[in-house]
């Protein structure tokens, strides 16, 4: 044999990774096929012989594979795929998943500063009140909280209950000093009376227009980041068609059964089956990179009227307003008040001498100044929208990525062109994309993926409401993800009168109420929801006997405990909610939550 003929047989002996001294045994193949954890070996032959059964491996010459090794290498293919597209996203995926725990931290965290500042104006300002005072502003920042983190709340509605149930005491210790001991029933119907007589001018209406101009992008911001890792997670986990499995299995284990275990698919072979694999991923990019611009667009208004920190941060300004307001008027109020309640009924004497919450012995919440607060929404906003901005060509050309970082020879050097191996990929190499997969020559595209579809669709659909043209139904995330909704749901109020609320009431002494049914249930659903968010490990039956106190009435537990402060504020506004609007029901925590736990939604 001459110089050049043993040349070429060193030459093969390489690429098919056969050994010199046993070249008719499938021992490499079987190797790299137990190390890879692909299979069971005995799903490959011992010695080659000729593919007879084989469906997409098939070869002119001798191979280790059987059909059932095959149907393993597809699997594996398919597998290893994925492995790389989940690599690939993993660092978008963190920055993500991360930035949305921090900002609800960091927004919980503001919804308690921003009602200590208000429940400071009271103890400072109005001491009488502040005991009496604390409920309302409580459930108002909560409520404000829960519509930022996506519950089905409205905010006119929720800036309406806040100024319903904080116009009794500002009454009874302001408008007429001295007036203590009312009876509840007298109190109630001056509660009610409220939206009729205006007590506290403008600023209900303000104060519901400013938190709607601020919370409102604040929500979207947050649904947009759910919604992206949902895209992540949707491309991570794609179904391939069965053409691209085949392709996959032709390109990265086809040559094993011929004992090419060190073989690598050619550039352009390579491109041709992860472009078609990947065609309706590379739709993707042009909504991503929109969305990518639009987090941006959002982020660049908060700002001002939209800054949800400022408006949070300056509230208690405006309820101050709203008490000097009543404080000013009075006689006026008192007047009306009688007319449609009467003289005021008081307790029975006990009640008078009981303790009063006024507040007077309670310590001043510690007001953090603004300049402490740098680490805070807007700060972290700009932090992760900078590190975003990163990612906007993210899937311009996965499959190019995948191709030159992973899965492709280098140039120059010998390859796999699905049949043989040759110095280079000699067929046309098609673009990106679903159209131009017409002439790929290795991967059949039929039409797009209705799941990538599904999901381009929600990104459109997000980026218009990051855009402000379209308005979102206050619902679920994802019934605005879906873009469903139903159409007589309003973002904003269609009222243009002048008075306090915008959408004042009118008609003669009739007393409206104030809490309806459906909100009261929509307020417990979502107390219902977060509270099992929050504690996901405790467990609670629903007893029939309700004579002893029920458990939870707050936060207890080594799951409760070892949640953020402001969490767990939150946590135990949602068990006060849970509790107040289901008076009648009785729940225990038992040890055993391996069935479903109750009440998981509403109960009748």
């Amino acid at each position: 044999m001459g110089t050049q003929g043993l040349f070429c047989c060193v030459v093969f002996v390489v690429y098919t990774g056969f050994s010199l001294e046993n070249p008719t045994t499938c021992d490499e193949v079987r190797k790299v096929f137990h190390v890879r954890q692909i299979g069971p070996v005995n799903s490959l032959l011992d010695l080659p012989r000729t593919g007879l059964d084989l469906q997409v491996c098939m070869s002119r010459n001798l191979t280790c594979c059987t059909k059932k090794a095959e149907e393993r290498y597809q699997l594996a293919a398919r597998r290893d795929v994925q492995n790389l597209l989940q690599t690939s996203s993993s660092s978008l995926k963190f920055l993500i998943t991360r930035n949305v725990a921090t900002f609800q931290e960091t927004f919980v965290s503001l919804i308690k500063q921003a009602e200590n500042f208000t429940n400071s104006l009271f103890l400072g300002t109005y001491r009488k009140a502040a005991g009496e005072a604390a409920g309302p502003v409580r459930e108002l920042f909560t409520d404000v909280g829960l519509f930022v983190l996506g519950s089905e709340l409205d905010v006119d509605d929720l800036v309406q209950r806040f100024f319903d149930g904080l116009f009794p005491p500002v009454y009874s210790h302001l408008v007429e000093p001295g007036l203590t001991g009312v009876a509840p029933d007298y109190a109630e119907c001056v509660r009610a009376a409220r939206r009729q007589l205006r007590p506290f001018g403008a600023a209900p209406r303000q104060l519901a227009g400013q938190i709607r101009a601020s919370a409102s992008p604040v929500r979207v911001f947050l649904q947009a980041l759910n919604l992206a890792i949902e895209v992540i997670n949707t491309t991570d986990h794609l179904r391939f068609p069965k053409d691209c499995k085949r392709a996959l299995l032709r390109m990265q284990y086809c040559p094993h059964c011929l004992g090419l275990t060190r073989s690598k698919p050619c550039m352009g072979y390579c491109l041709n089956v992860m472009r078609g694999c990947l065609a309706g991923m590379a739709e993707v990019d042009a909504p991503w990179r929109e969305f990518v611009r639009s987090m941006e667009e959002v982020s660049e208004r908060m700002r001002g009227a939209q800054d949800l920190e400022q408006v949070l941060l300056g509230a208690h300004a405006l309820v101050g307003d709203a008490v000097t307001h009543a404080q000013r008027t009075a006689p006026r109020l008192s007047a009306q008040v009688h007319k449609l309640c009467g003289h005021p009924i008081r307790k029975p004497t006990q009640s008078v001498n009981g303790p009063q919450q006024e507040g007077g012995k309670e310590p001043l919440p510690h007001r953090t100044p603004l300049s402490d607060m740098e680490e805070t929404l807007s700060s972290r906003r700009r932090e992760f929208i900078s590190s975003l901005r990163l990612y906007r060509t993210f899937y311009a050309d996965l499959a190019g990525q995948l191709c030159v970082s992973e899965l492709a020879s280098e140039d120059g050097l010998s390859c796999w062109n699905g049949e043989d191996i040759v110095r280079s990929y000699t067929r046309q190499v098609v673009g990106n994309g679903v159209r131009a997969q017409l002439a790929n020559p290795e991967v059949k595209v039929k039409e797009a993926d209705p799941v990538i579809n599904q999901i381009m669709d929600k990104l459109k659909h997000i980026n218009q409401l990051l855009q402000g043209k379209s308005i979102p139904q206050y619902g679920t995330l994802d019934r605005i993800e879906a873009g469903s909704g139903a159409s007589d749901g309003r973002f904003s109020g269609d009222c243009d009168d002048e008075d306090e609320d915008g959408c004042g009431g009118s008609g003669g002494g009739e007393v409206k109420k104030v809490l309806k049914v459906s909100k009261s249930r929509t307020v417990l659903q979502e107390s219902q929801r977060l509270f099992y968010t929050l504690l996901p490990t405790q467990c609670y039956r629903r007893v029939s006997d309700c004579s002893t106190p029920c458990c939870p009435h707050s936060a207890t537990g080594e799951s409760a405990t070892a949640l953020h402060p402001a969490a767990h504020t939150v946590l135990q506004e949602s068990q006060r909610l849970l509790y107040t609007l289901l008076p009648t029901q009785c729940y225990r925590r038992v040890s055993d939550c391996s069935t479903p736990c109750c009440p998981r939604s509403a109960p009748d």
